[in-house]
């Protein structure tokens, strides 16, 4: 199958054009770009597209996301992070969830984000209390369905629940304590023995799906899992993706458990290198940025979702001149509460403006856009097939209409797309060289049954979900009291902005 698209705008986000747009055509054969140029020929029986008043550019690439939280959005509010968990990820009271609903769950979140431009995406999945082979399958089942390219991981925590929360001992009622000393996480190797079997039945599946190896948090795993996997992630060259640092509870972590910082507890273990994916990083010390520098890793900032749980804000002009690789995501589903790229853009491009004066350290559009996309497609250590267009890659792209109100005047189209853009003008999507949205239609599954299917089953989800809400309420105000700690909050300290985080 060949595709021809004619005198286009184009934003390549390649090494030549960078984010300068150009008037061209791309010619598509098979799952590749083959040319970029003008004049190009269609091959014989190509579907032609007239590109005169369309910009084509790379499909979005969204980082850091967790689909499990997708059957919550709009359920939560006014919660940090480790209060908002023992709703969203509960520890009490769980039992597993059918596969059909995490197939369902999994295409409600591929489906908007696929109609709203991304292209890509890396799913932290996590399933309490524990994952199986058969509800992963569930989940790339549904990816490769719609034809969305993603990278997926069996999220790995081995520690107990008690030892990843610093001062739990000292703030978490008796009762809670001894019924969740009694709970036994998967060991290490129970973790890896996992993760051989889903990268042998996942990995590479359809060309489009991949399988990445994703310990949750260095204090929530054991220093032999973290190498662990860290040995698997390099002999697969996948991503080792990891959340560090979130917030300011996490930021007392590492010295409370290790006497250092917990960016400095794992590039002691050897596991900080460029193949290692970091999200959020909000309360990361100047050393620790030299070190994530040095060590070439990607960081995926989750600006919206840092927002909603008040986490901070992630110094990220610092990393980036520190040589840290910037990715962008969505982080979960009901901590942002939407899969839409273009909302993440947006709030990237505008939030660090608050956090210094100093005007030309803040983020600017082109820098917004590459974050979206190759450098998206870096932090999953694919920007060698997707990311940019360019000749012999991936042919992920997205077809607007630059005549849309979005884009109406048209001044600078960098700025329209992060500042102006929702989604909106989006004509067509594709992804590995087939279109797969067109005109707003998702050409390859019945959205409107599937649905209807997922509505159908929510209210029994939920008269579930609401009685593990209940159970694990009793953890909530120990958890509340530890962030207050935390934070400074029992011992007055106010807070206040700066361009990383709070003080």
């Amino acid at each position: 199958m060949s595709i021809l698209i004619r005198n286009a705008t184009i934003l390549a986000m390649d090494n030549l054009h960078g984010s300068t747009p150009f008037t061209g055509d791309v010619l598509i054969e098979g799952d590749s770009i083959r040319q970029l140029g003008t004049g190009l020929t269609a091959p014989e029986g190509a579907t032609l597209i007239d590109g005169t008043g369309k910009l084509v550019m790379p499909g979005l690439i969204n980082s850091h996301l967790h689909s499990g939280e997708a059957l919550f959005k709009g359920r939560y509010d006014n919660m940090p992070l480790e209060l908002w968990m023992l709703y969203s990820y509960p520890v009490l009271g769980t039992s597993s969830i059918d596969d059909r609903i995490i197939y369902l769950r999994s295409m409600l979140v591929a489906i908007e984000a696929l109609k709203t431009g991304t292209t890509c995406i890396t799913d932290d999945l996590f399933e309490s209390p524990a994952q199986t082979l058969s509800q992963l399958n569930a989940a790339v089942q549904a990816y490769d369905d719609i034809g969305i390219r993603a990278t997926v991981s069996g999220h790995m925590i081995d520690r107990p629940y008690m030892d990843t929360i610093p001062f739990s001992r000292e703030f978490l009622p008796a009762e809670c304590q001894t019924r969740l000393e009694q709970m036994t996480p998967p060991s290490a190797e129970d973790f890896i023995d996992f993760a051989k079997a889903a990268y042998r039945e996942f990995h590479d599946r359809s060309g489009r799906i991949r399988f990445m190896v994703a310990p949750s948090a260095p204090q929530r795993c054991s220093d032999t899992l973290l190498q662990a996997a860290d040995e698997l992630a390099r002999q697969w060259q996948v991503p080792l993706h990891t959340h560090i640092v979130e917030t300011k509870v996490q930021g007392c972590t590492g010295p409370a458990h290790y006497g250092k910082t917990l960016i400095e507890h794992m590039h002691d273990l050897g596991v900080l290198h460029s193949g290692v994916t970091i999200a959020h990083s909000v309360w990361v010390t100047d050393r620790d940025i030299a070190l994530m520098g040095d060590a070439g890793v990607s960081v995926v900032h989750n600006v919206i979702s840092n927002q909603k749980l008040g986490a901070g804000i992630a110094p990220v002009r610092k990393l980036l001149d520190a040589g840290v690789n910037l990715a962008l995501g969505t982080d979960g589903i009901c901590s942002n509460d939407s899969a839409r790229m273009f909302d993440v853009m947006k709030a990237a491009g505008l939030l660090h403006n608050v956090s210094t004066p100093d005007y030309s350290r803040w983020l600017n559009a082109s820098e917004v856009i590459r974050a979206a996309t190759l450098g998206g497609a870096r932090s999953a250590l694919i920007d060698n097939i997707t990311g940019s267009l360019e000749v012999g890659k991936r042919a992920d792209l997205l077809i607007l209409d630059l005549q849309s109100i979005n884009f109406l005047p048209l001044n600078d189209i960098r700025n329209h797309l992060v500042y102006c853009e929702n989604g909106g003008s989006i004509e067509k999507v594709i992804v590995n060289g087939e279109i797969v949205v067109d005109s707003g239609r998702l050409t390859r599954v019945d959205e409107k049954a599937l649905l209807a299917e997922l509505r159908e089953l929510m209210p029994a989800f939920l008269a579930y979900h609401g009685k593990v809400e209940q159970e694990n309420a009793a953890l909530a105000e120990g958890i509340a009291a530890i962030h207050r700690h935390c934070n400074g909050m029992d011992l007055g300290i106010q807070r206040l902005g700066t361009d990383s985080a709070w003080v």
